[in-house]
């Protein structure tokens, strides 16, 4: 149990935190919200021994760990991706080295029966139960799980660390906070780095942690699925809900009306004694009663509101002009850089009003794709725009399309036209640009700042094709709903690169999704698509494509044929699972029953020591161990799978 105490720390003379409390509980799965600017990641950087506060204290119980992951950082590592990983691991790492060199000098030695030979022995044998108490022998398995869970392949798993765009390092920092399983994790926008796959995986791994964990985030998915408990961040205070993020809102609105209601009570009685009191003060055969309500008064607790900043943006998209049926079309289109090829032949078109989001593992082609159509790119293949198409463009990187050195003003005045030349005071002010803020130079902006000065430019040029990269970075819980309701209601052709699920819900029509240098493209919003990826992964939604592949097109397929069909192709996927489980379960109990073996000869004295002079004993059942991990993490791998079908089947 962490104790946070009468923690207060100024910033700018303004107060970030003023007195806050609250414990952090052994297992605790804490979501901390508010504003940006409200202190979150400050409050990290405490807890973590970062930064100091100004007044109180954290209280960590001796020899507890943390993991922190910062919101930014640049990872600078030569290493490969799997030995910068294996980092993690220092103490198994010294402990593995020094097992090494023990048994070097007992091979090397022939005085079995000194005292100095027996004392080596026990060293030995005293690294070797404090290597395997740490799970030594498991940490190759447990970085390749990880490393694959955050979106590495093997094959990138030998690959130096500066191969690797900065978002793809950071996975690696987060893969060895997680191989760390320190007491407390604290993650600072952790998904900003992630696909949605990875996402979904970092969620089944922190919801079965160990211990506890703190995230900050603006994926407001990620939080109801991972967090029991919020804590939100308001003007120096804290306000602490035993509920994920969605419930932490229901509870907030109800707690402020209860509030509010509470508070006009109050003010109603108090108005009705103050008046009664002037009415009656000069009567003095009211004397009495008047002096009693006037000690009611007194004795009356003010109810206080609670202040919360609901400073918003707010902003709605020009009218989209008109535009043809078909808004692009692109046929064999590719692109290769000079290390690879991202896009191969790729064939589809846009239809006038099509909402489209782009998903996929990052560095699969959706920002090179994005790009391309907003004509920032060459390309090889053919790429047709339709009639009268305009496009707006918002990209991944946008702070580095803006001139750091003009002021927020000057940006957006020196290309604005015609009528909206009088309307950028207002425009700045519905992105939270008023008073001296309008005269910051770009430079001094926070990143959320930039990303709203970048969405107001959005706005000074009408288009009928809007292609927004990754728009949420940066944004606020709400800022990113009222851009969803922009973008609601906005009339042209949408097409949206995004990781953020809760964002994309209702958003989108269509879904492409980038894979293996592959485009497909799916009908429905984004939990439609995860829906269908995950039938898919338990090759059901294969077999009804190779039905389909199979029929003639004029063929009328009936209904009852096809759920015979997906009945029969279940039947023998669960055949098949069932068929695995067995085998899996006989190769565990062979390796169990070698293992066995070997742990006789290492228990037997005589035979030990003859082991010990061989050798292989001790690799034969290091390699019968690491085996007997690989095929129980396989044995429940199938069982997860088989119970998926089942609940399918029901």
């Amino acid at each position: 149990m962490i104790s946070v105490n009468n923690l207060s720390v100024q910033f700018g003379g303004v107060p970030l935190f003023d007195h806050v409390s609250f414990i952090i509980n052994e297992k605790d799965r804490i979501g901390l919200v508010g504003r940006n600017g409200a202190g979150k990641s400050t409050l990290l950087r405490i807890i973590k021994g970062i930064q100091q506060p100004e007044e109180g204290e954290i209280v960590i119980p001796s020899g507890d760990t943390i993991g922190y992951l910062p919101q930014e950082m640049e990872p600078d590592s030569k290493m490969t991706v799997f030995d910068e990983a294996m980092t993690a691991f220092v103490e198994i790492l010294e402990i593995k080295q020094k097992i090494a060199e023990l048994e070097q000098e007992i091979t090397s030695r022939s005085d079995y029966e000194s005292q100095s030979y027996h004392q080596v022995l026990k060293k030995h044998t005293e690294a070797y139960e404090q290597f395997n108490l740490l799970d030594g022998q498991s940490i190759n398995i447990s970085i390749e799980k990880v490393l694959m869970g955050l979106g590495f392949t093997t094959e990138e798993f030998s690959h130096s660390m500066s191969r690797f765009s900065s978002g793809w390092q950071m996975r690696v920092e987060i893969a060895k906070i997680l191989l760390r399983q320190p007491d407390l994790i604290l993650l600072d926008e952790p998904t900003n780095h992630l696909d949605i796959e990875s996402i979904q995986w970092l969620e089944e791994f922190l919801i079965n942690y160990r211990g506890a964990v703190i995230l900050v985030s603006h994926d407001r998915a990620f939080l109801d699925n991972v967090t029991k408990r919020t804590i939100d961040i308001t003007l120096g205070k804290i306000y602490d809900y035993k509920a994920n993020y969605s419930g932490y809102v229901k509870l907030r609105e109800e707690r402020l009306e209860s509030q509010v209601a509470t508070y006009n009570n109050q003010q109603r009685q108090v108005r009705q004694i103050e008046r009664f009191v002037e009415r009656f003060r000069y009567k003095s055969t009211k004397a009495k009663q008047v002096q009693s309500r006037i000690k009611l008064l007194e004795k009356f607790e003010e109810v206080e509101l609670d202040r919360f900043d609901d400073s918003s943006i707010h902003f709605k998209f020009p009218t989209a002009p008109h535009s043809g049926k078909i808004v692009l079309e692109a046929k064999n289109l590719s692109k290769i850089y000079p290390q690879k090829q991202v896009l191969t032949n790729l064939s589809f078109s846009v239809i006038k009003n099509d909402r489209i989001a782009f998903v996929g593992k990052n560095g699969e082609g959706k920002t090179t794709l994005s790009r391309i159509i907003a004509r920032q790119l060459d390309y090889t293949g053919e790429l047709k725009f339709g009639h009268n198409v305009i496009t707006g463009y918002y990209a991944q990187d946008q702070s580095d399309y803006l001139d750091l050195e003009k002021t927020v003003f000057k940006t957006i005045d020196d290309i604005a036209i015609g009528d909206i030349r009088p309307k950028i005071r207002a425009i700045l002010g519905g992105f939270l640009f008023t008073g001296d803020s309008i005269d910051k130079k770009v430079k001094v902006l926070s990143g959320g700042e930039k990303s709203r000065l970048s969405l107001a430019k959005l706005l000074l040029t009408p288009s009928n094709l809007l292609i927004l990269d990754e728009p949420t970075n940066h944004l606020d819980m709400r800022s990113k709903d009222i851009l969803k309701i922009a973008l609601l209601q906005y009339t042209g052709t949408l097409i949206i690169v995004s990781h953020d699920r809760d964002f994309l819900q209702g958003l989108t029509n269509k879904i492409f999704e980038f894979r293996e240098g592959v485009v497909r493209e799916y009908i429905g919003d984004i939990y439609d698509f995860l829906e269908t990826r995950r039938i898919r992964v338990l090759s059901q939604l294969e077999s009804d494509r190779k039905m389909k592949d199979i029929a003639p097109k004029d063929e009328v397929v009936s209904d009852n044929k096809l759920n015979w069909e997906k009945r029969k192709d279940f039947e023998r996927e669960v055949r098949k699972i069932r068929s695995l489980v067995i085998k899996c379960e006989n190769e565990i109990e062979q390796l169990e029953l070698e293992m066995k073996m070997r742990e006789e000869i290492l228990g037997d004295p005589q035979l030990h020591w003859e082991a010990m002079k061989s050798g292989k004993v001790f690799e034969e059942y290091e390699q019968l161990k690491i085996q007997h991990t690989l095929a129980m993490n396989h044995w429940e791998d199938l069982h997860h799978n088989l119970e998926m079908l089942e609940k399918q089947k029901e």
